[in-house]
């Protein structure tokens, strides 16, 4: 098994000048909590998430309007023929609970950490995944 027969594939992207309350909606419309930001031709060059918007848009006032202003540029991506295991070990060891899966420098699919727990063989991986990036990576104050 590899992660194409894992990710989602019908996956809704933004673009740098997406508006962010489009992106939100695109979210609750979706039920999802990330929303990659491509190019024109489809390459990834970041990711929103719930938690960039309130972290980065809304804790500041909410007055950053585009995608480019609120998006994690470092994106964390593999590519479609790569094991389950080594994709739960690349979320775990970047604390990433969304990993999109890219071919040619295209996006073709996300893997969330949900996914693997569709295969009953990759339960244990999703748990020590989750187990690792709900781990804080500083000191709580």
């Amino acid at each position: 098994m590899k992660v194409r027969d894992l990710m989602t594939t019908n996956v809704t992207a933004a673009n740098i000048n997406s508006s962010v309350t489009e992106i939100a909606k695109n979210m609750k419309d979706l039920n999802v909590g990330a929303i990659p930001v491509c190019d024109n031709s489809n390459n990834v060059v970041g990711i929103v998430t719930d938690r960039d918007i309130v972290l980065r848009n809304v804790a500041d006032g909410g007055n950053k309007t585009k995608a480019q202003d609120v998006m994690s540029g470092h994106v964390v991506s593999v590519a479609p023929d790569t094991h389950p295991h080594e994709a739960a070990r690349i979320m775990a060891e970047n604390q990433i609970r969304r990993l999109p899966v890219v071919e040619n420098g295209k996006l073709v699919g996300i893997l969330s950490i949900g996914d693997f727990a569709t295969q009953d063989i990759y339960v244990n991986e999703a748990g020590e995944a989750l187990s690792s990036i709900s781990t804080p990576s500083r000191p709580m104050k």
